[in-house]
């Protein structure tokens, strides 16, 4: 009697099946991921706009109780710490701005100066991801008197 011996073939799958969905995902991950890291460039250049809309608001709510922007000196703390100063009686108890509120997306501070040099009445900005004056791009510096057009 002949023993006949039948192979089954087993689930899994062989290597070039395998290599086949390692390249995919290779292609896919390459097409995709500079798009998502200009989004994400996209999204901290968004936070920018809308952190120095934020800081001019509490500024202005600043002045509107004192009288007077804080002074270079004194600069975007004072929305947020009273000023060791006597002239400023009208300090809203808690603030005007979130301590955390005064740090750009690459977790540098906005600058501030007053009175400001660009045809506003103060100058707020940051210096971009290089966090040093000049550059393009990322490392463009962005301020309060720079249009979102330009930006």
């Amino acid at each position: 009697m002949k023993s006949t011996q039948k192979f089954q073939r087993s689930g899994g799958f062989t290597l070039i099946e395998i290599m086949v969905v390692v390249v995919i995902l290779g292609i896919l991950a390459a097409i995709v991921a500079p798009n998502v890291m200009r989004r994400i460039d996209d999204a901290q250049l968004t936070k920018v706009s809308s952190d120095l809309r934020t800081i001019e608001t509490a500024m202005n709510l600043y002045r509107m109780d004192n009288f007077r922007y804080p002074t270079t000196e004194q600069g975007i703390k004072a929305l947020y710490e009273k000023p060791n100063d006597s002239s400023v009686r009208n300090w809203k108890q808690g603030g005007y701005l979130d301590a955390t509120a005064s740090k750009d997306p690459w977790g540098n501070d906005y600058r501030y100066v007053y009175p400001g040099t660009h045809g506003k009445e103060f100058d707020l900005f940051t210096y971009g991801a290089d966090n040093q004056e000049g550059g393009e791009g990322l490392d463009a510096d962005i301020g309060n008197w720079v249009s979102e057009k330009q930006q």
